[in-house]
């Protein structure tokens, strides 16, 4: 239901339309608003909208207002940081996150990476009143040995640099490498119309679709009735209506209308907790996952082979078990229709992977494109290993010769990386779904700082020694005046002690605000960049 507002009892000079709202934005916040921006503003009754006989506008009032509210919300809860050593220039706030996750930094789907920027920022040839000198040079070598999703390597590349990157998960390597690998856009394609074709073959003999279709138009006829968008997200928002009372009332009732057509389609809703895919995935959608799996593991083309498993488990994880504002952090599997608090309404489980198979594969084949045509002739890859004892030399002989007669020839200039946070992150778990669908190995127990080792004495000891034992191992390949940037919240205040055991200096730290997060969080939050050379 739309609230349709008399334009009369408003000021008209106070109404303007989406296009110049985003521009009135973009020029108050000195960023890029686009219109999509402010329909999000509208579609969650953060800003009112008043409807012209299907012209919207909006409230100028109002927006200065949100805007005004939001930007003293961040200035209040940095000032309470009360850290007067941030640097403001690496917040990189003025990019869109369009920018942030560019191209192929967002084909999958990783707790803890960095933003390109803040890499870029670094190994580019600019100085100014921050970053006084320039410290990698086009075709220098530069090593991150806790590679993660990559960020560092497809930097390098865009820049004319090679890189070599090193993870001890295997998932994280694939992630990389599909990333910075030379693959053929059209061979792609087509296999990706195989998956999906096999996929639609499956519903030809379920009821998946048809129960979907009449759980759809029920869904639909209840929100419309019970959860109207605009007007139910404004009483919400006002505190008209208890959201918790209310939506628990309406969820029980839609329930008996779920389960009828369940039994009435015969849908399979049983899950089982013998393995994690039993536990997190309803019946349907193994079925389609082991399908695609299947077709994927018959292709030759090992790098087209990579990317497909990356889109599979791409959308492996949007079609687990749970709940819209769950997905990130999982709690427990929901397999029911249920409220949503983040769309205001009641929600239902994924029955089937194809339609966001097909949403992922689009945008794979689009980003990867897009990549192409930025990218140089230089060198890239990334290893499985563990970076405090592996013999690069060896493993380059054997994975990329041409990178071996590199680092042999010129040494590598230096490293930027990202290490482990210190109890935060278990690393392969995060990947859990696609290390069981793919049989991976797993080598959890040689994380460095994982969470399930906590955050206590002992586990801030081992870090300790982790962290310094890379530095010290992979030293060994770089230059006499190398340069590492090693980006880290080290609240814990245990770098000072990395650097010495490594035998290195901290020779300047840069603390930035995050404010890009890719996980949002209340909390404020700051990392430091530490410079080490040789002691």
């Amino acid at each position: 239901m739309n609230r349709v507002i008399n334009p009369k009892r408003y000021d008209d000079e106070d109404l303007i339309s989406i296009p110049d709202a985003s521009a009135w934005a973009s020029g108050f916040l000195n960023k890029d608003v686009t219109n999509s921006n402010i329909s999000y503003l509208i579609q969650y009754a953060l800003i009112r909208k008043f409807d012209f006989g299907g012209t919207l506008k909006v409230s100028l009032s109002d927006l200065k207002q949100y805007y005004e509210i939001h930007r003293q919300n961040n200035i209040e809860q940095w000032n309470r940081h009360k850290d007067k050593s941030l640097n403001w220039l690496l917040a990189f706030d003025h990019y869109k996150e369009a920018e942030t996750t560019k191209h192929v930094h967002r084909l999958h789907p990783y707790k803890g990476k960095f933003i390109p920027q803040l890499v870029e920022y670094f190994l580019d040839s600019h100085t100014d009143d921050l970053k006084k000198d320039i410290y990698f040079q086009k075709g220098d070598i530069v090593l991150d040995p806790f590679c993660g999703s990559g960020t560092t390597l497809v930097q390098a590349n865009e820049l004319g640099m090679h890189a070599i990157g090193i993870d001890i998960s295997l998932f994280n390597t694939l992630i990389s490498n599909c990333k910075i690998n030379k693959v053929k856009i059209s061979e792609l394609g087509k296999h990706i119309k195989t998956v999906t074709f096999a996929l639609k073959q499956y519903h030809l003999n379920t009821n998946v679709v048809p129960f979907e279709r009449a759980l759809l138009e029920q869904l639909r006829l209840f929100n419309q009735k019970y959860f109207p968008n605009y007007d139910y997200k404004i009483s919400v928002r006002r505190k008209t209506i208890d959201e918790k009372l209310y939506s628990k009332e309406k969820e029980t009732v839609f329930l008996q209308t779920y389960f009828w057509l369940a039994k009435k389609y015969n849908i399979n809703l049983d899950c089982s907790n013998d393995s994690f895919i039993n536990k997190w995935f309803l019946p349907d959608i193994r079925n389609e996952l082991y399908i695609a799996r299947s077709v994927i593991e018959n292709i030759e083309d090992q790098e087209i082979k990579d990317i497909l498993s990356l889109i599979l488990s791409r959308t492996m994880r949007s079609c687990r078990a749970t709940t819209h504002s769950d997905l990130a952090t999982l709690l427990k599997p929901v397999t029911t229709t249920y409220y949503c608090t983040k769309h205001y309404k009641i929600c239902k489980p994924l029955f089937t992977i194809t339609g966001w198979w097909e949403t992922y594969s689009k945008d794979t084949l689009k980003r990867l494109t897009i990549f192409e045509s930025l990218k140089t002739t230089t060198n890239q890859i990334c290893m499985t290993g563990d970076s405090r004892k592996i013999d690069l030399y060896e493993h380059l002989k054997i994975q990329n010769r041409d990178l071996y007669q590199l680092i042999t020839n010129q040494k590598i200039s230096g490293i930027f990386s990202s290490p482990p946070y210190v109890g935060l992150i278990n690393y392969h778990e995060q990947h859990a779904y696609a290390y069981e669908l793919f049989n991976l190995p797993r080598n959890d127990e040689y994380e460095i700082g994982p969470l399930f080792k906590g955050q206590g004495i002992e586990a801030k000891e081992s870090y300790t020694d982790g962290i310094s034992s890379v530095l010290l191992n992979c030293k060994k390949y770089l230059k006499d005046d190398y340069n590492i940037f090693l980006v880290a919240n080290d609240k814990y205040n245990l770098y000072p002690r990395i650097a010495k055991k490594a035998k290195m200096q901290i020779i300047n730290e840069y603390k930035r605000p995050v404010l890009n997060r890719t996980e949002k969080t209340k909390k404020t939050f700051s990392e430091s960049i530490f410079h080490l050379k040789e002691l």
